[in-house]
């Protein structure tokens, strides 16, 4: 058995263009409530203060690691953030590899291991996924932003 992995790649929380948009825009209205509040002895602090806390929280976020996506020894790990379980799924009981878009909205919430109709999720950010789909029908899709390199590890590590 083989201890490097195939491909390894790490999903940041706070790295997806869309939140970052929204939090971008609630620290300008902060900012400028800020500015505009012409009694700023009560009310104008408050804005700079919560404009000043999402700032610091959006740059804490940056850094942040959702989950990182490890293929190895015939199996996909995923290890997520202090209190989540790590997911192995082995590559033996896999029949199919998409890749394929990981939804058709325009914002998706990060989610580590959302089972929901005989689907298991794992998104942090991005566009694209690869889709999973085991011998009993489960289908595990997990959102990337390297699609070509984990398709080709997956298949790869799947011949061995």
């Amino acid at each position: 058995m083989t201890t490097k992995p195939a491909f390894t790649e790490k999903q940041y929380l706070g790295r997806d263009f869309n939140r970052i948009s929204i939090r971008v825009v609630m620290m300008i209205f902060a900012f400028a409530a800020y500015f505009v509040t012409e009694n700023r002895d009560r009310n104008g602090d408050l804005f700079l203060i919560v404009g000043f806390a999402i700032l610091i929280v959006s740059i804490f976020m940056l850094f942040m690691v959702h989950y990182r996506t490890t293929v190895q020894n015939k199996s996909v790990i995923l290890d997520g953030l202090w209190t989540t379980k790590l997911v192995k799924i082995d590559l033996n009981s896999i029949v199919k590899v998409q890749r394929r878009p990981y939804s058709s909205y325009l914002l998706n919430n990060p989610v580590y291991n959302l089972h929901q109709k005989g689907k298991i999720r794992f998104y942090a950010g991005g566009k694209d996924a690869i889709s999973l789909t085991d011998r009993d029908g489960l289908e595990y899709i997990i959102g990337t932003q390297c699609p070509e390199e984990f398709e080709k590890a997956l298949v790869d590590e799947m011949k061995k």
